[in-house]
């Protein structure tokens, strides 16, 4: 219980004497200031939801975080450039870096709470841990932050419906033509982008000479999480198609059984 308990109060604390190790100073507080923001954010919803469970709360930061870092990298992959797919490996941008330093001082409070409250299985404990070596490794070499913003923005873009998918299930309303929606959105996004134009971006990546090899294999490494991820949704997906196939089978037999004996009573 010692070592648990040292391990849990560590681990942020680890990933910051790295984070100094191999960056400058000036960005290490900007990591410190997105930490203490994000972690203020989760103690206000605290105090605003007392009636509710401390996931509640961690969730709606996480929501947060979500739209927020979905807007930002949406506005520098598509807008201030430059593009992750023609021009992988430049120096980053003062933008990229500010939005760098803003999600990785996120992912450094969720992996803290995660690992606290024991919410989450290794493979999305690997998928935090992999987006915190691989920011801090573009903000260290001060490169390939045009690559990692765009893998952000894939990794992200799903987030908020799995939040939204949560709150609805904790409400009640997850059975609904809403969670459905929900669900089919959150399967085709995660599908669409963090698999089909996640493979596009990591063979552009590959291919390129620029990036180092260790981002290629923080690429590689992503993408397999990806896939994990993806075998899991593909099975629940199956799993409710089939389960909503049944209930409909079985409401259109109850229908006939109605239209040619009028007078049957259904209990």
């Amino acid at each position: 219980k010692t070592m648990t308990c040292l391990f849990r109060v560590s681990s942020p604390c680890v990933c910051f004497w790295f984070l100094y190790d191999r960056m400058s100073a000036a960005l290490c507080v900007q990591v410190l200031c997105s930490l203490c923001g994000w972690l203020s954010l989760y103690l206000s919803f605290c105090r605003l939801n007392k009636h509710r469970s401390y996931e509640w709360s961690c969730r709606l930061v996480t929501f947060t975080h979500g739209v927020l870092s979905i807007g930002l990298s949406a506005y520098i992959g598509f807008i201030d450039g430059p593009w992750p797919f023609t021009h992988p490996g430049l120096p980053n941008t003062p933008l990229q870096v500010h939005v760098l330093c803003l999600t990785l001082g996120y992912f450094i409070f969720d992996l803290g709470w995660c690992i606290y409250f024991q919410t989450e299985g290794a493979l999305m404990l690997a998928h935090h841990t992999l987006s915190i070596l691989g920011i801090i490794m573009a903000l260290a070499l001060g490169e390939s932050g045009t690559e990692v913003n765009a893998v952000i923005f894939g990794s992200e873009i799903t987030n908020p419906l799995l939040q939204i998918r949560w709150f609805l299930r904790e409400t009640g309303h997850y059975h609904s033509f809403t969670g459905d929606v929900v669900d089919f959105l959150f399967v085709a996004l995660f599908t669409g982008v963090r698999i089909g134009v996640g493979a596009r971006l990591l063979f552009c990546e590959m291919a390129s000479p620029k990036p180092k090899w260790f981002v290629k294999a923080g690429g590689v490494a992503m993408y397999a999480v990806s896939w994990c991820f993806m075998f899991s949704i593909w099975r629940f997906a199956w799993k409710k198609s089939i389960k909503k196939y049944h209930a409909w089978r079985n409401r259109r037999g109850e229908d006939r059984q109605l239209k040619t004996n009028g007078h049957l009573k259904v209990h």
